[in-house]
């Protein structure tokens, strides 16, 4: 499948020119001016290369193209123009929205090589962004299978938050999803420096003393220090530093941590032993606390219990996607895994030689999804 390419332009010759000339090479599509430009690139995109004309009425395209660049950064952004401005030219690439600045009429031929070195790279703006979305995430994923066998509560926990923070995330269209989503899934990997006994009072909801208090909050800089050493995840640790900050203490607070935040103090609540309702009516109580609209927004998603089913199900039928609803322990009293921990082929893997080597119960409750 081609790489879709935009032209815009104010006169119907010109774009009907380049859709004649280049539709047998390129999947070329066309937009008369510069808002019918951003609206196609909202509803019809993602497009590989947008060629804009620089002089148009209502929106130059500098103007345009900036705001192509906000909507779709990935998207290599070309200026043609009838003016060998080079004012504009230096602007233009000196803003960053410019990849290309041509001048017209431009000869077909010189198009072709424009286009052909932009597609070149887009694809690799795309190919590396994958990369490094798939690396990071295998790695990720590496420490939390790594948490769920030292600590099953802790990656419980993690899971939880995960599935909260990320309903939060899209409801509030954050721009890039992936930071949240790691910072979610790393947030409790301190917890490995914290001891055992203090970690089973917190999670039963018992009170710890100033001393185990302190041990335990020191568990998002310990993570952070972990991470410090892992190239490009500078943002994540800065969330993952400052998830347990209140709101009214850092006002520029990133929008993941305050998701964080909120997400993990409504967890405590929950495992605590309060219910929802009784959950959010003691963090509306918390003044500065939060961000009033992450804290709207989580407790809208925390009510929806839509898209799943509660089964007992027994232990040799579950498959990946469920998710328990009850903590799993052997019958001699192991800490299997976590309430709220996704199944997973490694994790039902992993239940299979428990099953194998410790007397469990024949089934547990868990969240089917809805097909």
């Amino acid at each position: 499948m081609k790489d879709k390419v935009l032209f815009v332009d104010d006169e119907q010759q010109i774009l009907d020119t380049f859709r004649a000339s280049l539709r047998k090479r390129y999947a070329v599509d066309t937009a008369l001016g510069p808002e019918e430009g951003l609206e196609k690139v909202t509803s019809s995109g993602p497009y590989a290369v947008v060629v804009s004309d620089l002089k148009m009425p209502k929106m130059d395209g500098i103007t345009f193209l900036s705001k192509v660049q906000q909507a779709s950064p990935d998207t290599v952004r070309v200026m043609l123009t009838g003016h060998a401005d080079l004012e504009s030219a230096i602007e233009a690439v000196n803003k960053g929205s410019v990849f290309r600045f041509l001048t017209k009429p431009s000869p077909i031929d010189e198009m072709i090589r424009t286009l052909d070195v932009a597609l070149k790279q887009y694809a690799l703006v795309v190919s590396e962004k994958e990369l490094l979305r798939g690396t990071l995430r295998g790695s990720v994923k590496m420490l939390t299978d790594m948490l769920a066998l030292v600590n099953p509560e802790a990656f419980g926990r993690s899971e939880r938050i995960k599935r909260l923070a990320m309903f939060v995330g899209k409801e509030l269209r954050l721009k890039n999803l992936l930071y949240l989503e790691l910072a979610s899934m790393l947030c409790q990997v301190g917890c490995v420096m914290v001891p055992d006994n203090v970690l089973e009072k917190l999670f039963s909801g018992e009170e710890l003393t100033s001393e185990e208090q302190q041990i335990y909050d020191m568990h998002p800089s310990v993570t952070a220090s972990l991470l410090a050493n892992i190239p490009r995840m500078n943002r994540v640790s800065t969330i993952i530093t400052h998830q347990n900050e209140r709101f009214s203490e850092n006002p520029q607070q990133l929008m993941e941590a305050r998701i964080l935040k909120a997400s993990l103090d409504y967890d405590d609540l929950v495992q605590s032993g309060k219910d929802k309702h009784t959950a959010f009516e003691v963090m509306r109580t918390r003044e500065g606390w939060y961000d009033e609209g992450v804290l709207d927004t989580l407790e809208r998603g925390a009510a929806r219990d839509d898209g799943y089913i509660r089964r007992d199900i027994a232990l040799g039928k579950l498959e990946p996607g469920m998710i328990l609803d009850d903590a799993l322990w052997s019958k001699d009293e192991v800490h299997i895994m976590a309430k709220g921990t996704e199944l997973s082929r490694p994790a039902l893997l992993r239940l299979e030689n428990f099953m194998k080597t410790k007397r469990l119960p024949p089934s547990v409750r868990v969240l089917v999804p809805i097909d």
